[in-house]
């Protein structure tokens, strides 16, 4: 039997996003919506060049917080673990506007990538280990999503 996320332990707590991975439905999704509030922080008190720090130091961070909640579980990639979530999103907003419109979108094509995993993302997914490994593919899926969100707002939005 798998394990159960905690917000006992503080790899726990933030690993599991807060305890927003400890959802019994869909814990990436509730992850990533429970991000939303930080973006709208982070994007609203930050410069640009301050976000771009905010998304290093977060992923790096990760890395330890996903490897340290893991090796406490027992599981790799556990179905709680949700600050790869939170940092592929919040990825996936740099550059985007503060505006419903692109939080919306924004959400929606990260759950897409995330969920669906296309080339690359299934192929690291399935032979890159450890916290790394956790990490990567949401942040690859936030790079996806990055660049299919500014497509849509720069491009696509403005035809209509």
């Amino acid at each position: 039997m798998t394990p159960k996320i905690t917000i006992k332990t503080p790899w726990q707590f933030f690993a599991s996003g807060f305890g927003s991975g400890m959802s019994p439905v869909a814990p990436g999704t509730m992850g990533t919506l429970a991000s939303i509030p930080f973006w709208f922080i982070f994007a609203t008190i930050l410069p640009t060049w301050g976000y771009i720090v905010m998304l290093i130091i977060t992923a790096l961070v990760g890395i330890v917080i996903c490897q340290k909640a893991s090796d406490e579980l027992g599981v790799h990639d556990h179905g709680g673990i949700v600050w790869d979530e939170f940092v592929g999103l919040w990825l996936t907003m740099l550059f985007a506007p503060v505006s419903w419109t692109a939080i919306i979108l924004g959400f929606l094509i990260f759950r897409f990538f995330d969920v669906l995993k296309p080339w690359p993302i299934k192929v690291i997914d399935a032979q890159v280990g450890g916290g790394l490994g956790i990490m990567l593919d949401d942040i690859l899926a936030g790079i996806f999503s990055l660049i299919t969100l500014q497509v849509i707002l720069h491009w696509i939005i403005p035809l209509f």
